[in-house]
């Protein structure tokens, strides 16, 4: 069982960046790909973001490429997302999820075998 736990959400103007964390409060995350899922009011939960085990492949939704990154430092257990280039349109809630090592990969579904908590990404004036 993967226990993940997110954090650096929080409200910032348009145009502004936050980055989110990605942990777990106990074991490692160094053999999970993770990925990212976020959720707004009266919308379908969309993935976001996904990096395999190794952090050699990476995948982005076209709504955010170009303005967000996903990272990782398994050193550290960490994964990373940096967003840039914030909209309001990406208020929502943001899920870190984890999965299997390969379960992000090109023609798949993003990882989502485990999910933290959630983190509340605000953009607005």
């Amino acid at each position: 069982q993967l226990q993940l736990v997110e954090s650096g959400g929080g409200l910032v103007q348009p145009g502004g960046s936050l980055r989110l964390s990605c942990t777990t409060s106990g074991g490692t995350l160094e053999y999970n790909a993770i990925g990212w899922f976020r959720q707004a009011p009266g919308k379908e939960r969309e993935g976001v973001s996904c990096i395999s085990a190794s952090g050699g492949y990476t995948k982005h939704a076209d709504s955010v490429k170009g303005r967000f990154t996903i990272s990782r430092d398994n050193a550290r257990n960490l994964v990373y997302l940096q967003m840039n280039n914030l909209k309001p349109e990406d208020t929502a809630l943001y899920y870190c999820t984890g999965g299997a090592p390969w379960a992000c990969r090109a023609g798949t579904d993003y990882p989502s075998a485990y999910w933290g908590q959630g983190a509340q990404v605000t953009v607005s004036s």
